[in-house]
């Protein structure tokens, strides 16, 4: 059976649909448009799972949801598993790593970018202190472990790549990605990628990835 993505726009979503294209799964789109004020999700997405989040992938009854389990869970299982590293290889732990730093570590202080930003001059000290020193963190050891390579795990695309993206797209969108030079190219490499461009024609309007 089809699989149906409940797609947010401007959302994480986005890099599921590119798996997709990549695993050359079939599947169709069911777009969802952010609250104009608000920015939020729209209600309906609740009918679909209680968090009311995307993405949210639908196959012969069965619903899927949390964009880094829907990566790593359908890199396993399509496409003969080659956008995975297996156990037993030695790329296992460095492929896990990346895959679960995109939201375990990296994602956090962007966030919080956003959100603090929200406060302007009364969020201002902890923005200083600790919100940018923490993505500087995060994003500089990204940049030194990619090296002169486009992809994170030994220089082979994978599932790790994709689960990524979405960190790159952040800092794109929130100021600073331009300071390393090594995930500016790289996501110029993710970005250049047929999948990568037929997801968009898919999914529709991304500006986080200009």
């Amino acid at each position: 059976m089809t699989i149906i993505v409940h797609h947010l726009e401007e959302s994480r979503s986005q890099r599921v649909l590119w798996l997709l294209e990549e695993l050359g799964v079939d599947y169709e789109v069911k777009r969802y448009a952010r609250n104009a004020q608000t920015r939020l999700a729209p209600p309906e997405l609740k009918a679909i799972h209680p968090l009311g989040k995307s993405p949210v992938l639908e196959r012969d009854g069965k619903i899927f949801a949390e964009s880094g389990a829907i990566v790593e869970y359908f890199a396993e299982s399509e496409g003969g598993g080659k956008l995975s590293v297996a156990p037993g290889d030695p790329d296992r732990a460095a492929y896990l790593y990346w895959l679960h730093f995109a939201e375990g570590s990296a994602m956090l202080p962007l966030l919080l970018k956003l959100y603090v930003g929200m406060l302007g001059e009364a969020g201002a000290p902890l923005m200083q202190m600790r919100v940018e020193p923490e993505i500087d963190n995060h994003l500089a050891h990204a940049n030194a472990s990619l090296g002169g390579n486009n992809h994170f795990v030994a220089n082979r695309f994978t599932a790790a790549d994709i689960e990524m993206s979405f960190v790159l797209d952040a800092a794109g969108s929130r100021g600073g990605l331009e300071r390393y030079p090594n995930l500016v190219r790289a996501r110029a490499a993710n970005q250049a990628r047929p999948a990568y461009q037929r997801a968009l024609e898919k999914g529709g309007t991304y500006k986080m990835g200009a």
